[in-house]
């Protein structure tokens, strides 16, 4: 349904859509990788799907194919227009708004078709603060995500207890869904090429409705911000006089680091809390 639509560059050039660096913009415009993306998502045509930051719209196009319902939210104006041959081509298959990914409320733009699926090559100046965000409102707003991180922080998300870079994106990420890697993509699959590799992640909701992120942001910030610290020294600020009691009921010794404990362990720390 695309070969009526014009190649990605001349839209770039139409709308004179220079990568802004304030945006964190790097666009996809390889459509073998876009489609890969929406195939990792398992994208069909029964989906609503909001995506973030679409740019030009490479990666819409391939979600617009599997015959899915698209929501688009972009805050540069050029792209808002640069999007328009995809509203002529595909009408209400797509709705295109304009508005900050941070501030917007996904719940009201699914209406009723929560939860949706939230798939997106995120700008990667805000792309963590955008995760910790979807993971608070959780199952009840998506039923998956595929979104585009730098490796490094791909890495991070998916460390496990013991690694160097295992610590609070990694505990809150795995406590609040299932996460897993789909693939790495080169800096040169980009435009313009970014300085990092990037890796897409997707995101399983979690197997229980687990109620304690709030808390659970609290413990980790304590736990990680020391985490050379033992926890005896490290959780004080969090647990106070009830500290002993709690690392005895849940079976981690004081002399631990942050980096030594479970997500399982901190969930029940944050349970305590």
């Amino acid at each position: 349904m695309t070969s009526a639509l014009p190649p990605l560059r001349d839209v770039i050039e139409q709308y004179e859509l220079g990568a802004k660096k304030s945006l964190g913009q790097h666009f996809l415009l390889d459509l073998n990788i876009t489609r890969k993306i929406a195939r990792a998502a398992s994208v069909n045509a029964e989906d609503m799907v909001l995506e973030i930051g679409p740019g030009p719209g490479g990666l819409t196009r391939a979600l617009l194919e599997t015959g899915a319902q698209i929501i688009a939210v972009e805050r540069d104006r050029r792209c808002i227009e640069a999007l328009s041959s995809l509203s002529m081509r595909y009408g209400d298959k797509i709705s295109i708004i304009e508005a900050d990914a941070l501030t917007v409320n996904e719940a009201a733009l699914a209406g009723g078709a929560a939860p949706i699926k939230i798939i997106a090559n995120l700008p990667y100046n805000i792309s963590t603060e955008l995760l910790i965000k979807w993971l608070k409102l959780g199952s009840t707003l998506w039923s998956g995500m595929a979104l585009m991180f730098q490796k490094e922080v791909a890495d991070r998300i998916l460390a496990a207890p013991g690694s160097k870079i295992y610590g609070r994106l990694s505990v809150i990420a795995q406590a609040a869904s299932t996460p897993s890697r789909a693939f790495d993509l080169p800096a040169r699959a980009f435009t313009p090429p970014p300085k990092v590799q990037s890796t897409v992640v997707l995101f399983a909701p979690p197997r229980d409705d687990w109620k304690h992120l709030g808390a659970l942001e609290k413990v980790t910030q304590a736990a990680f911000s020391q985490r050379r610290k033992m926890v005896r020294t490290s959780l004080k600020s969090a647990f106070g006089d009830r500290l002993q009691q709690a690392l005895e009921n849940i079976g981690i010794r004081e002399t631990q680091r942050a980096e030594e404990i479970s997500v399982t362990q901190f969930k029940q720390l944050a349970e305590l809390l």
